[in-house]
């Protein structure tokens, strides 16, 4: 049976499509969104340095660049990493924000890759929640740690990896949740019609078990090489 931009759980993604999510859930996350928008935009307007604002472009670019490499892996499914813990690591979690967001709304208004009605959503789980939980980590393993500790790179890998698997798990209660939310009077789902039993294993199982330590491998490698070429970059987000 085919479900409105559904074709089964194997296909789970972080990118939520249109279809998957009814639309109170959608409007939900718009209206939660827009003040973390808000507050994102005046603060790196704030804070952000002129000379940082190139540096904010790349991040964006290289998050849109990352998030297209969707991995088919055993199953049906796909993955990818999102690259947002590292923006944040650089120039703070408001400007991932941001970033990620930038390259959010790109995906799904010119390549179809997320829907429009979901940007809300996607950006919670990826712009949000993944940069946030991420740079905190960070901060917490390497408090004190000078800029060419390995102590660093360890935490930039631990932060990638929970980040982005804490951005999955609450992507696959969202798909979860739809079947109890929003259903006919007999009970049958109008959207994703799996449950929290079938839909978080399959977002958080492959994210444990591969993407996330994608994301981590990359997080840590990216803050190994900035330390050795361009230190002053991790020194800056500390002033920052």
């Amino acid at each position: 049976m085919e479900w409105p931009g559904f074709t089964a759980v194997k296909e789970e993604k972080m990118h939520i499509p249109d279809g998957y999510l009814g639309p109170a859930t959608c409007g939900i996350f718009y209206a939660v969104m827009l003040p973390i928008w808000t507050i994102a935009s005046k603060i790196v307007q704030k804070t952000l340095k002129a000379k940082q604002v190139p540096i904010l472009a790349i991040g964006a670019a290289f998050s849109f660049v990352i998030m297209m490499f969707n991995v088919p892996i055993p199953g049906g499914s796909t993955g990818h990493a999102v690259g947002g813990v590292l923006v944040a690591i650089l120039l703070g979690p408001w400007a991932a924000c941001i970033a990620i967001t930038v390259a959010l709304v790109v995906q799904a208004l010119l390549f179809g890759d997320g829907g429009i009605t979901a940007i809300g959503a996607n950006c919670f789980n990826m712009a949000f929640v993944l940069p946030f939980v991420g740079y905190y980590i960070y901060k917490a393993i390497s408090y004190n740690a000078s800029v060419d500790s390995n102590r660093r790179v360890f935490a930039a890998g631990v932060a990638g990896y929970i980040g982005i698997n804490v951005a999955a798990l609450l992507a696959g209660v969202e798909f979860g949740l739809q079947p109890l939310l929003h259903h006919t009077a007999t009970g049958q789902a109008l959207y994703c019609p799996y449950g929290l039993n079938i839909a978080v294993p399959a977002m958080a199982g492959e994210h444990l078990l591969i993407f996330g330590w994608v994301e981590a491998i990359v997080t840590a490698l990216v803050v190994k090489y900035l330390q050795k070429q361009s230190p002053e970059l991790i020194e800056e987000r500390e002033v920052a």
